[in-house]
């Protein structure tokens, strides 16, 4: 139902577009129509102004055929050659030019009517298609919310309260953001790769895209954090059960730190997401994500949407959640709740629902893990400097299934920023556990490049600006 609803959103959103270019396109047509519905009285008035020798009054008239009389009509050129003679005081010469103007008066009302006709039947049909995908969409998303309907009332329970205006606010000042984001580092692309540049429009490119990066830089920082879904929000925008994602509070601030991504300068890509905010984008794949937030944090961290429990009810809401998640993602650290969780997540729930992921720095905390299972892991001696060093599944006895995050011997670290690596881990482990999941490693990117697509859709957003502008403000 997912796919099937953001593919007729998608459509509706587009059929919606050209409907509203080609409704401006033909309010155009309509101005223009009734803006020379009045020519017969004006060319009136230029006649009776001939007759008394009136120049000015032959200008006024003439003028305005000049400012509303159709570009491409008859009337226009001819009125025009006469308000020169008239303007002239040649008035013999003006009524020469003015004789026959009401026929050609009436073709160009006939000719802007059918022009009028003709734009509004090319909007009829995309309104109607638009309309009809419209009412698709809010079925399907009424379908989708009602699936969820049931983890969205515990989240709800645990949601902070907040403002109705306060994420659409901030979700355009975060887009704004991004936009300067994306088009400084375009530009700073530009100056390094176009050579045929003159130095000084250089030297202006360069200086702008700075400043505009270094705005961006602040206004996300700021921003982003206040827009991010809360989760209530992201379990109701999914009709799939929820993925929860569980660790030490502690680890919050690694999962913070942004990676620099490979190649990121040489193609034009740039990335301002955390590391929890891709590994996220990856476990997109099974369902929308969540995580209980750490009591008193002013601010959620990005990545996972947050809900909060109280000091006395943490276990139970934790419990709740496990049983209605489909996956269950659980960072090893050397909290004690997180062994809590752990130990639950073996008492409750099915062995093919748990994934855990090993820290590069981890001390005991696999030897520890091993003394709960009925096999070894058979990493307790693994120690690397990586954010994550191995996933581990399990089988319907419990018994471990390990895959290492790589890049491994031989293989270059040039496809993405290391959570790739624990995505396509992650990937790999499901899959020989019966899970099958593609791409993983790719949808860890995905909030990247959808910052890229969603700037480029201000060019379109522009252009409808511009027409409505056009159709509103100018005469």
């Amino acid at each position: 139902m997912r796919t099937l609803t953001g593919a007729v959103t998608a459509t509706a959103a587009v059929v919606a577009y050209v409907a509203a270019v080609l409704a401006i396109a033909a309010g155009l047509e309509s101005r223009e129509r009734l803006a020379f519905q009045h020519a017969p009285a004006q060319y009136a008035a230029f006649l009776a102004a001939l007759d008394r020798g009136d120049a000015g009054g032959a200008l006024a008239a003439g003028d305005w055929f000049r400012a509303r009389g159709p570009e491409s009509g008859r009337t226009r050129p001819v009125m025009s050659l006469a308000t020169g003679s008239a303007e002239d005081g040649d008035f013999g010469l003006a009524r020469k030019f003015a004789d026959g103007v009401a026929a050609r008066i009436a073709e160009d009302q006939a000719v802007l009517a059918a022009a009028e006709s003709a734009a509004w039947g090319r909007v009829w049909p995309w309104l109607a298609g638009g309309v009809g995908l419209g009412a698709v969409v809010l079925v399907l998303r009424q379908r989708r919310r009602a699936a969820n309907a049931a983890v969205v009332a515990v989240a709800e329970r645990f949601v902070p309260p907040r403002p109705w205006w306060r994420r659409p606010v901030f979700l355009v000042v975060t887009g704004a953001g991004y936009v300067l984001m994306v088009a400084g580092f375009l530009a700073v692309v530009a100056v390094t790769r176009a050579q045929r540049i003159p130095w000084d429009v250089r030297g202006m490119l360069l200086g702008g895209a700075v400043v505009a990066l270094v705005v961006a830089y602040f206004v996300l920082r700021w921003s982003r954090p206040r827009s991010a879904r809360s989760a209530a929000q992201t379990l109701r925008a999914d009709w799939r059960k929820p993925v929860l994602y569980l660790r030490d509070f502690g680890d919050d601030r690694g999962a913070a730190v942004v990676d620099g991504l490979p190649g990121a300068l040489s193609s034009g890509l740039l990335s301002v997401h955390s590391r929890e905010e891709q590994l996220v984008s990856a476990l997109g794949a099974f369902g929308p994500v969540v995580a209980v937030g750490q009591p008193g944090e002013r601010l959620p961290h990005l990545g996972a949407a947050r809900f909060y429990l109280p000091d006395d009810q943490w276990r139970e809401g934790v419990l709740e959640l496990m049983g209605m998640a489909s996956l269950i993602v659980l960072r090893l650290g050397d909290g004690d709740g997180v062994w809590w969780e752990v130990e639950q997540a073996r008492a409750t729930q099915p062995p093919g629902k748990l994934v855990l992921l090993v820290p590069g720095r981890h001390g005991g905390l696999v030897e520890r893990l091993d003394a709960m299972l009925p096999s070894p892991t058979g990493i307790a001696g693994l120690r690397t400097h990586q954010w994550t060093s191995a996933v581990v599944v399990f089988d319907g006895g419990w018994n471990p299934r390990v895959r290492l995050v790589g890049p491994f011997p031989g293989e270059k670290n040039g496809y993405g920023a290391p959570v790739f690596y624990v995505a396509r881990a992650i990937q790999e482990a499901l899959a020989a556990a019966g899970t099958r999941r593609r791409a993983l490693g790719v949808r860890s990117n995905r909030a990247m490049l959808a910052v890229f697509g969603k700037a480029l859709l201000v060019v379109p957003l522009l252009v409808l600006v511009v027409l409505l502008l056009r159709l509103v403000w100018f005469s």
